[in-house]
């Protein structure tokens, strides 16, 4: 269990950060997304990962933690969940505003994709006319 817990972090934290290091406003944004997943699941697992066992203290079970789960992680997650619903719906309307100013999702703003799509055609036109090239010495021999 600790190895699947301990993987899925991993997989999430790495997934997030390489969306967070893209340059269109949604893939920050899910990339933020997926790091607050993995920090619950962080510290749902600093827990302790226990099956079968109430958070709540009975009448008649000893209040140790030998017949409890610890809550308090419990508690904690559920409020980092809440705080992370509205911080990403609050960038989510950041990143709508920014687009309809903008008229781009670029993270770095219209010019920095201008440049950007400069850019690209500019590698496209060359891979094309590489291919050109290639095919034309292809024919003669």
């Amino acid at each position: 269990m600790e190895l699947a817990m301990a993987s899925a972090i991993g997989i999430l934290t790495a997934a997030g950060v390489y969306l967070l290091l893209r340059a269109r406003s949604f893939d920050v944004i899910l990339g933020l997304a997926l790091l607050s997943y993995a920090t619950n699941l962080l510290i749902f697992a600093g827990g302790g990962l226990t099956a079968g066992k109430p958070p709540v203290l009975r009448a008649g079970v000893p209040a140790d933690l030998a017949h409890h789960t610890d809550p308090l992680p419990q508690a904690l997650v559920l409020t980092a969940i809440v705080i992370a619903f509205a911080m990403t719906a609050v960038s989510i309307v950041l990143a709508i505003r920014s687009r309809a100013d903008n008229d781009s999702d670029h993270v770095d703003g219209s010019r920095a994709e201008r440049e950007f799509q400069r850019s690209e055609r500019r590698r496209h036109e060359e891979a094309r006319e590489a291919a050109r090239h290639d095919d034309g010495q292809g024919g003669e021999a």
